[in-house]
């Protein structure tokens, strides 16, 4: 059966995110959109051209009829923040050419699940649930996959174990409000903080119960430190997105912390964020609200109301 992925934008991560999806064989068609149509027809030859070393796929330049017969839909349209400008005058620029797209997209894929990518992404992921007709389960931010990847990166390099056998996760906004419920955190099945009292290793691993805000530091800082050192963020989503693409079309239900809707969990309304969800053929199958402390409920509440201002600043 084949697969059809649009990208819309064709920036540093919308080009990164379709080179994945060419390398890891995702998809048999990828159709790119910009509206610099020069900008995407080279990116996708430069892709395309090394398709002979990868599974069979089509790389191709288009518009937005193009995106016919799309599984996914992929948006990365945007511009990233200026120096001065405040986060919502950002989030009001890429509101706008949110609402732009929108139309022209749905109106020629109407029946894809929508992963959104751009930033700020949970007010976008809003706004595009808010206007565009699509059901809600078929429409997901990005969120805080990447961030958890971050997290789950540095504690495995930490405790000197595989990533896949660390559980645990970034909630809340993609930004300055994200935190890490570590009540729920453990390294094979252990709690966090008990881990090194169950093994025996000539490694020595480094944590300390103090850890934690360390670690919550490093994983909110760590884009604004790759933007520091090349100006960009753009390999690390790339492949966070494609793995939410790939989880979208095994179907089998993936645990992921996208950003979707919410309608009272953790006590927040009407407002996009992230938290655990199973990710599958239908887009959201169902959202996993494991409990929380009390202090990290108070932390998703507050999380939900930095975005709540935002989005009432807006012109939607």
């Amino acid at each position: 059966m084949s697969t059809k992925i649009t990208v819309i934008g064709a920036g540093s991560v919308g080009s990164a995110i379709t080179n994945d999806i060419m390398v890891q064989g995702i998809a048999s068609e990828v159709v790119l959109i910009d509206v610099n149509k020069e900008k995407a027809m080279g990116e996708a030859l430069d892709i395309y051209q090394g398709a002979p070393f990868c599974a069979p796929a089509i790389i191709r330049p288009g518009d937005y009829e193009d995106a016919a017969g799309s599984q996914i839909v992929i948006i990365t349209s945007g511009v990233p923040r200026k120096p001065g400008q405040t986060r919502l005058e950002l989030a009001q620029t890429n509101v706008n050419i949110l609402k732009d797209i929108t139309p022209k997209i749905v109106k020629y894929a109407p029946d894809a699940i929508y992963i959104l990518v751009s930033n700020p992404v949970d007010i976008l992921t809003y706004v595009f649930t808010k206007i565009s007709g699509i059901p809600e389960n078929r429409i997901l931010g990005s969120g805080t996959v990447l961030d958890t990847s971050r997290l789950q990166s540095e504690l495995a390099r930490r405790f000197h174990i595989s990533p896949k056998n660390v559980h645990a996760h970034v909630y809340g906004e993609h930004g300055d409000s994200a935190f890490i419920p570590w009540s729920l955190a453990t390294v094979t099945n252990n709690k966090i903080d008990d881990y090194k009292n169950h093994v025996t290793t000539i490694r020595p691993i480094q944590w300390e119960a103090g850890d934690h805000a360390v670690v919550e530091e490093f994983v909110k800082k760590s884009g604004a430190q790759v933007i520091k050192s090349k100006g960009a963020t753009f390999y690390a989503v790339a492949i966070s997105v494609c793995h939410i693409c790939k989880c979208i079309l095994n179907g089998s239900g993936t645990a992921l912390t996208v950003s979707t809707m919410m309608h009272g969990e953790y006590g927040v309304d009407d407002v996009c964020l992230s938290a655990l969800a199973l990710v599958g053929s239908d887009g959201v199958q169902t959202k996993i609200t494991t409990p929380l402390t009390p202090e990290e409920t108070q932390k998703m509440q507050a999380s939900a109301q930095k975005l709540r201002e935002i989005i009432d600043g807006l012109e939607i």
